[in-house]
């Protein structure tokens, strides 16, 4: 995540950009906003606390995990909320995990549901899946099945270890399983790029440092 502009750069525009710069000779930008890369985590930090000056949900999400990482649950609670608020889909789904674990909060089943509801509406593909798996343990087969499905045509691939567990229980039919394969698949597939594959055949031989 660039800390300048809250923008997720994957593997292969990341170092698809890099190339560029070193073969350019080019100082080192943000490949969406162009600011400086910045060199230090002090300046990671002010970027990312300019960006929760003015209600980027994504930067306070991302500040609300450091403080979680550090064990301040409460101070992750509070950005993690605020970022909710905005709209910020994984906030949700972080929000839950603390109503789980009573992380900063007392569990709550009925919030910890709530948020995973938002997330799964919001496109979360592993929070679907584990909606799916508590319609599942609460006997209410055919809701878990339709979560399972929706999750594996987001690429989410537990789902599809907990279908093809389903089927030999007769819980789910075959033309289901076959639909849900395909769009499984073709999630996957969306997901790849000749600049990504360069960048894993990089990263994987790169010798150590």
């Amino acid at each position: 995540m660039m800390t300048c502009c809250s923008k997720t750069v994957c593997k292969g525009c990341d170092h698809a950009n890099n190339l560029r710069e070193v073969t350019m000779m080019l100082k080192s930008t943000c490949p969406f906003c162009r600011e400086p890369t910045p060199s230090t985590d002090e300046q990671c930090d002010k970027q990312m606390m300019e960006r929760i000056a003015v209600n980027d949900p994504v930067a306070m999400r991302l500040w609300g995990r450091e403080q979680y990482k550090k064990g301040n649950y409460q101070s992750a609670f509070e950005y993690y909320t605020k970022a909710a608020e905005l709209g910020d889909v994984d906030a949700h789904f972080r929000l839950a995990f603390l109503y789980h674990h009573e992380h900063g909060v007392e569990k709550d089943y009925g919030k910890l549901v709530h948020h995973l509801e938002e997330a799964a509406i919001g496109g979360h593909p592993g929070t679907r899946c584990r909606l799916g798996y508590i319609e599942r343990i609460s006997d209410r087969t055919e809701r878990a099945v339709k979560h399972f499905i929706i999750a594996a045509t987001q690429g989410d691939d537990y789902s599809i270890k907990l279908l093809m567990d389903m089927i030999k229980n007769g819980m789910v039919n075959k033309e289901d399983l076959a639909a849900a394969l395909r769009a499984h698949q073709a999630a996957v597939d969306a997901t790849k790029s000749p600049q990504r594959e360069v960048a894993e055949e990089f990263y994987r031989n790169r010798p150590e440092l």
